[in-house]
């Protein structure tokens, strides 16, 4: 059986440089010495094929390189779009992401923070899908906690970028009840043992002041999930003349969902989805949606995540507005004239 090759320490490099082993220490990490020998050092340290111990380093430093992002649904499509945003960003910034999937469940939400916790990750990243969750105080103090999304009740966050729902929301029903739509269904991934998310407040809070019908129905992100959840609303009495969907990935099920119904959009009923997915150009009519920064988001969320590592300075929240992406898939209901007040 052949022996495994010793593995070079950072003592041998400091032989081999005639150094002290803290010296070297340094060098690898650029700080306190010269440049010379900062460069001499990595040269010998490749010479002999040094390589950093992560679990020495982590040891050492109380830090392991490693940020978790714990993703409500990976499901969605714009999470995952967001999450594998974040995971370049922070290795853009000598950091490592743990993505991880909650599959839109509370319990398991719960369970994937706590385990995060114990991989003795540097900070943590949610895309929540309870902001109401009991574990949220107790993460927060376990690890630093960042929230995107909106905030977590209760808990300690060092930084918060959050979504202009308001906004959103108010914009997203006035431009279906301008076309003249008051019985509106909305999709949402929120579950019943959960509490109202913010976006679903405002879509309450709106829909009164308009006048209009809202009934709310919960959806998965997948498609077939969704074009279930979609042909269950159409069946209610009265059915519903548009939808208004919190993620775009929903919307697709309504799509899925008309077109095995012999509907067409935006002629029979009409379709507004929430987040701006490049997929969502490429539908029949284009679906009609908001774009959210994504870039800003990332970016916001990596630097505030990276200076609280480094600082332990929390971060003032930073709010994010959406832009409306009219497109096709929004137009008048059939009976507009049964449909007002």
């Amino acid at each position: 059986m052949r022996e495994r090759p010793k593995r070079v320490t950072l003592r041998d490099v400091a032989k081999e440089s005639g150094l002290s082993p803290a010296a070297v220490s340094y060098a690898l990490r650029g700080l306190q010495v010269p440049v010379e020998t900062q460069e001499r050092v990595r040269i010998v340290a490749g010479r002999l094929g040094y390589q950093v111990d992560p679990i020495a380093r982590a040891l050492a430093s109380g830090r392991t390189g490693y940020v978790g992002v714990l993703c409500g649904s990976l499901q969605d499509i714009w999470q995952q779009h967001v999450a594998a945003a974040l995971g370049r960003e922070l290795l853009e910034v000598g950091r490592h992401a743990l993505i991880v999937d909650a599959s839109n469940s509370p319990e398991l939400e719960a369970e994937l923070a706590a385990q995060l916790v114990d991989q003795r990750v540097d900070a943590l990243i949610v895309l929540w899908v309870d902001p109401g969750g009991r574990h949220w105080p107790e993460i927060a103090r376990s690890t630093l906690l960042v929230s995107i999304g909106d905030g977590l009740p209760g808990a300690s966050t060092v930084a918060e970028v959050v979504f202009d729902n308001d906004t959103g929301v108010a914009a997203a029903l006035g431009q279906l009840h301008s076309a003249g739509h008051r019985q509106v269904a909305v999709l949402t991934p929120s579950a019943r043992n959960t509490p109202d998310r913010p976006a679903e407040i405002a879509v309450g809070r709106v829909a009164n002041e308009l006048g209009m019908q809202i009934r709310l129905h919960m959806s998965p992100h997948e498609l077939d999930g969704a074009a279930a959840a979609a042909t269950t609303a159409l069946s209610a009495d009265p059915s519903p003349t548009a939808f208004f969907c919190l993620a775009d990935s929903m919307a697709y099920g309504v799509y899925a969902a008309a077109t095995r119904l012999g509907l067409r959009i935006p002629d029979d009923i009409s379709v507004l989805g929430y987040d701006d997915h490049p997929v969502s150009q490429l539908l029949t009519p284009p679906l009609s949606n908001f774009r959210w920064p994504v870039d800003s988001l990332v970016t916001h969320a990596v630097e505030r995540t990276v200076r609280a590592i480094d600082t332990n300075k929390r971060s003032r929240r930073r709010l994010l507005i959406p832009v409306a992406q009219p497109r096709g898939s929004v137009g008048p209901p059939r009976d507009r004239g049964a449909q007002r007040r």
